[in-house]
């Protein structure tokens, strides 16, 4: 039998904060790169788009193998047929533009486009914390929360490409408070120096991530009743430091979840890929 021959994608993962690029080879990442993503501009945003992607085709010359096509990961909402933004949180400039067309025109190569999360999920069911599961619902929490769903070796998107979402999931019903609005406002917007200041000692600071757990778990536990994942994988920059709130997620979501073998099978883990996942996630839908 033939020995197939190997494919060499470029996945640009473009978050609220930072854009992350992978030169791949289907199974491992040969070169990456990061760069601030711009919000100032569209036409400041897609020349740093092109720099990305023009710093992994210059990796691929110097290894001399040569790239069939780019993925995006972006984090929003995505019309797939159009390869059009509908709605960006986090980088509003890009909202209603049709950024699959503009960056093959830039990069003169096919691009394919998905949304951060499924993403992510896709690289850790194929390459991380998902192998050995076939029902899979991976969350990020980062500049957001967002959330996708692998099941029958596919992303599930829905009917209309917007399946997935917890974000906007009310968990606090007094205040009509979506999850995603809670993790700000316990944060600060800020979960990194949050943690620093629980990490220090600050009681509160402690406190404020066992809520975020609390809130956590019950919002995967909305999740579980409805959909009864093998697992649940957790990434983003919050993860770092997942040991703040982790436990307090298990403890919550196992509380609220109302079958007894979901209860004692159901795993969370944290992501294994790291803050590469997005990018290599891209990388895989030209596979």
């Amino acid at each position: 039998m033939a020995k197939k021959s190997k494919r060499y994608i470029i996945g640009i993962d473009i978050g609220g904060t930072k854009m992350s690029a992978v030169l791949f080879d289907g199974a491992r990442v040969l070169a990456d790169d990061t760069l601030a993503t711009p919000k100032d501009s569209l036409d400041h945003f897609l020349v740093m788009v092109k720099a990305i992607a023009e710093s992994m085709l210059g990796k691929a010359k110097e290894l001399k193998v040569k790239v069939s096509g780019l993925g995006l990961s972006v984090a929003g909402v995505i019309d797939y047929e159009e390869k059009k933004i509908l709605k960006s949180p986090n980088i509003p400039i890009i909202n209603g533009v049709k950024l699959g067309k503009k960056i093959t025109e830039m990069v003169e190569m096919p691009a394919l486009m998905d949304n951060d999360v499924n993403c992510f999920v896709r690289a850790e069911t194929l390459l991380g914390a998902g192998q050995k599961y076939g029902n899979i619902y991976g969350i990020i929490m980062g500049t957001g929360i967002g959330g996708g769903w692998w099941i029958n070796n596919e992303i599930y998107r829905g009917a209309f490409g917007g399946a997935g979402e917890p974000g906007k999931m009310v968990i606090d019903f007094d205040n009509k408070i979506g999850l995603e609005e809670a993790y700000h406002k316990l944060t600060q917007s800020n979960p990194a120096a949050m943690a620093e200041e629980a990490y220090r000692g600050d009681v509160l600071a402690q406190d404020t991530f066992k809520e975020i757990g609390n809130y956590m778990g019950l919002a995967l536990a909305n999740i579980a009743n409805i959909i009864d994942p093998e697992v649940f994988i957790i990434g983003g920059g919050a993860v770092e430091s997942g040991d703040l709130f982790l436990t307090q997620v298990k403890k919550s979501m196992r509380a609220q979840i109302e079958s007894s073998v979901s209860v004692k099978k159901i795993k969370v883990v944290k992501s294994k890929l790291g803050s590469l996942a997005g990018a290599m996630g891209a990388a895989m839908l030209g596979e």
